[in-house]
């Protein structure tokens, strides 16, 4: 039976605002698997089903190991089960190590990302592994062929040039239809912001920026995608700004839509 595994990846030392991300996953699966919610995804797969949705807990971080190579490592040990694999982060700068290890098992792979903001800067206040560069370091490596960014409306001079020496295709919020469809050719990584949502949504961010993606869009686009989605992050929850654990819910909720499209 195909299965999904969880890895919590509770890291925010790279946040360049405000700490918090690293508290999210525990409360990202308490709404998972809270009572209140149906464990069906909307595409029809029944999550309870034992073995179906493996969660692999929290990585664990110690002072005297990098911590990119604890997540690298624990992402890479899952990835060669062959099992398909979403990571609760956490700030956005732990796709990169996840994706150093993704890439090593896929050696044609497209990145779908939704999020408010580019993550492009070569660096950001002097930190090249800041939350706001990892996408930056993953052009850099060549640890994708291709780069979409869904929902940006940040967007600055230096994220147009870092656009043009990447290649980086871009879907401004502004250009984010109820039609949306992205063409794509090959497996795909997706990394999901939750940010890229409009605050109105989930305002439990560190980074609001209004004017984002309705949470049925989101649902919409993930369903839309036609590649095997072979592994995942959701990123940059700040429960010290949730309210009333409404982003929490909607990173549950997003957590089994995306499980269910990498079952069907």
């Amino acid at each position: 039976m195909a299965k999904v595994s969880l890895l919590g990846v509770p890291h925010d030392a790279n946040s360049s605002f405000l700490r918090g991300a690293a508290d999210a996953p525990p409360l990202i699966r308490r709404e998972l698997y809270c009572d209140a919610y149906s464990i069906w995804s909307e595409s029809g797969i029944d999550l309870s089903v034992p073995g179906r949705l493996v969660d692999h807990g929290d990585v664990a971080f110690e002072p005297t190991t990098d911590a990119w190579k604890s997540i690298e490592d624990h992402v890479d040990r899952l990835c060669g089960s062959g099992d398909r694999l979403i990571c609760l982060g956490g700030d956005h700068a732990i796709t990169h190590p996840i994706m150093r290890a993704v890439r090593r098992h896929h050696p044609k792979l497209t990145i779908l990302h939704i999020d408010a903001h580019a993550d492009l800067y070569d660096s950001y206040l002097g930190n090249p592994r800041s939350h706001a560069s990892p996408f930056a370091r993953i052009m850099e490596e060549r640890l994708a062929d291709r780069l979409i960014q869904v929902g940006l409306r940040t967007i600055n001079d230096h994220h147009r040039e870092q656009f043009k020496r990447f290649g980086v295709e871009v879907v401004e919020a502004a250009r984010c239809g109820e039609s949306l469809q992205i063409r794509l050719d090959t497996p795909v990584y997706l990394s999901l912001d939750m940010d890229g949502l409009d605050p109105a949504h989930a305002p439990g961010v560190s980074h609001r920026e209004p004017g984002g993606l309705s949470t049925r869009q989101v649902i919409r686009l993930i369903q839309s995608i036609d590649q095997p989605v072979v592994a995942a992050d959701i990123v940059e929850f700040n429960p010290r700004n949730d309210i009333g654990n409404m982003t929490a819910t909607v990173a549950a909720k997003l957590t089994k839509e995306i499980a269910g499209i990498m079952l069907r």
